[in-house]
């Protein structure tokens, strides 16, 4: 128990430097994508600006709206948090955590209840922009966790199992991206509305919303809304590297996938616009849902 909890904490902390670097790395990309440097003021080359921006964020002072709901509006960032972070228990460990038979059953649950810290945020805030910005990501995430499921389920059916370690032994000699590539597009792009990033960031919206659900936030509450999200990309590119890339977390080629993952996700938001709600939708319902009920089918007659 006691090497279980330590194994943990230590994966914890190792992530959290990870979401440091990561958003180092994105504010770098999209500089050079914008024809500016990104930060590069703080140690060399901006390295620790990451760090300089964790001690401004939790040394502010905390501010509430006064017509907030105080206890939700104060413990919404924590759940935000807690639920990004209880994800990584099945993240398969050379000396494995929690790698249960039914890991990804617990991936879909932990998943769900993602939306309620963001849905808490934007309700107790008692902003317009706050509560829009919460509802649209309502709308959106429960609608792509339809099509979100069952394109895993093809996965599924040719892995055998719904352990994580499995995976990386089934794509021994061929990885599911060459024989699932729908599969990988469509699920990738899922992975990008469930996370609210770009082009799917109704959440924030910030031409039309200031900054959405967060809009109130500052100070810790913002800190703790920000770790949640990149956790939960980091995460999320574990997930697409272990399904579509092969396994192998033992190995270094592993985490250079999973980078890979990551930038594209960075990219993406540096290069596309926003969608339009209503087309988000419209793809959702009338194209995902159907084409991955079809896909169900078709790869249930090839692996049975």
């Amino acid at each position: 128990m006691f090497v279980n909890f330590s194994s943990y904490l230590i994966m914890t902390v190792f992530s959290l430097v990870g979401v440091a670097f990561l958003t180092l790395l994105e504010r770098k990309i999209l500089g050079y994508v914008q024809l500016r440097k990104g930060p590069n003021k703080v140690g060399v080359m901006g390295l620790f600006q990451p760090f300089s921006d964790a001690v401004k964020l939790f040394t502010k002072e905390f501010f509430f709206p006064v017509k907030s709901n105080f206890n939700l509006y104060w413990v919404s960032p924590v759940i935000s948090f807690i639920v990004s972070a209880s994800v990584w228990l099945i993240f398969p460990y050379f000396f494995v955590l929690m790698g249960w038979k039914l890991g990804i059953l617990y991936l879909f649950s932990v998943l769900s209840f993602s939306i309620y810290g963001i849905m808490l945020s934007g309700w107790s805030s008692n902003s317009c922009y706050s509560v829009l910005g919460a509802l649209r990501v309502v709308a959106q995430s429960i609608s792509y966790e339809v099509s979100f499921f069952l394109l895993i389920l093809c996965i599924l059916y040719f892995s055998g199992s719904m352990n994580l370690n499995d995976l990386g032994d089934v794509q021994q000699k061929m990885w599911f991206v060459f024989l699932l590539f729908p599969i990988f597009i469509m699920l990738f792009v899922s992975f990008l509305a469930e996370l609210n990033r770009t082009p799917f960031d109704f959440s924030e919206g910030e031409s039309e919303l200031v900054s959405g659900f967060n809009v109130e936030y500052g100070g810790s509450g913002f800190a703790f809304i920000f770790l949640s999200e990149y956790l939960s990309i980091i995460f999320s590119s574990v997930v697409i590297t272990l399904f579509f890339l092969g396994g192998g977390t033992e190995f270094f080629w592993f985490y250079l996938k999973l980078l890979f993952i990551s930038l594209m996700i960075i990219v993406i938001r540096g290069t596309l616009p926003r969608y339009r709600y209503d087309k988000l939708m419209d793809m959702c319902w009338k194209s995902y849902l159907s084409v991955s009920l079809l896909m169900i089918l078709f790869y249930l007659s090839v692996c049975f």
